[in-house]
C-alpha cells in the first residue's frame, strides 16, 4: 500500500515536470520570475482550498522549494469552514498521496455566511480570505499564495466587464497592507 502510493505520488511529480513542463512548470516559474513573487528567506502560506487549482500549486511549490536556489519555507493551509466529513477527508486524503503537509485552519463560515440575510456568499468570500489572512500572520508567513490561473484572469475580467462596466482584473503580486502580507498567484500564466 505505501509503495502504490509513494509510485503515484512520484507519477505526479514527473508529470509536472516532464509532461506538463511546457503548460504548467514553465508557466508556473515563468509567473514567479516575471513579478518576482519570492525572494530568500521568505515564508508562503498555500492556500489549499481542496480542488484541483490549488492542490497543483501546493505541488509546484513544493518542486521548486526542492530544486530552486532562492530558500524559503512553506506552510500549506487548509480552510474548513464546515466541510462535511466525506469532503474534509478527500482533501487530507489527497494532500497525504501528494506528501502534502497540512495545516486544517477550522472554522464556522458556512454556518454564519448561512444565516446572512443578503449575499451569503460574498460574506463567506469575505471572512475565509480574513480568516486565511490571520491564519497565515499566526504561522509567520509573510506571502500567500492562490491557485487562481490564466481562466481566472479572463473569466473576473469578463465579469467585471459585463457586471460593473469596467476594464480590471486581480493582479498577480499585490500588498495587503492592513495584513502586512504580499499575495501572489504564480499559476496566472498557466
Amino acid at each position: 500500500m505505501q509503495e502504490r502510493q509513494e509510485d503515484r505520488r512520484r507519477r505526479a511529480e514527473l508529470s509536472i515536470q516532464k509532461k506538463y513542463r511546457k503548460p504548467i512548470w514553465n508557466k508556473f516559474v515563468g509567473g514567479l520570475r516575471d513579478y518576482g513573487m519570492l525572494r530568500d528567506g521568505d515564508r508562503v502560506a498555500v492556500c489549499i482550498s481542496g480542488g484541483k487549482d490549488s492542490m497543483l500549486l501546493a505541488k509546484c511549490m513544493q518542486l521548486l522549494q526542492r530544486f530552486s536556489p532562492t530558500r524559503f519555507e512553506l506552510v500549506n493551509l487548509v480552510m474548513d469552514p464546515g466541510y462535511s466529513p466525506e469532503n474534509r477527508a478527500r482533501i487530507e486524503e489527497n494532500a497525504a498521496l501528494l506528501d502534502l503537509p497540512v495545516t486544517i485552519v477550522e472554522n464556522r463560515l458556512f454556518e454564519a455566511a448561512a444565516s446572512a440575510e443578503k449575499s451569503p456568499c460574498y460574506l463567506c468570500a469575505r471572512m475565509r480570505r480574513g480568516a486565511l489572512h490571520d491564519a497565515a500572520k499566526e504561522a509567520g508567513c509573510n506571502k500567500i499564495a492562490l491557485g487562481h490561473h490564466y481562466n481566472d484572469v479572463i473569466e473576473t475580467f469578463l465579469m467585471n466587464l459585463f457586471n460593473e462596466g469596467r476594464l480590471g482584473c486581480f493582479s498577480p503580486k499585490s500588498y495587503l497592507s492592513r495584513k502586512d502580507l504580499w499575495l501572489i498567484r504564480p499559476l496566472v500564466f498557466a
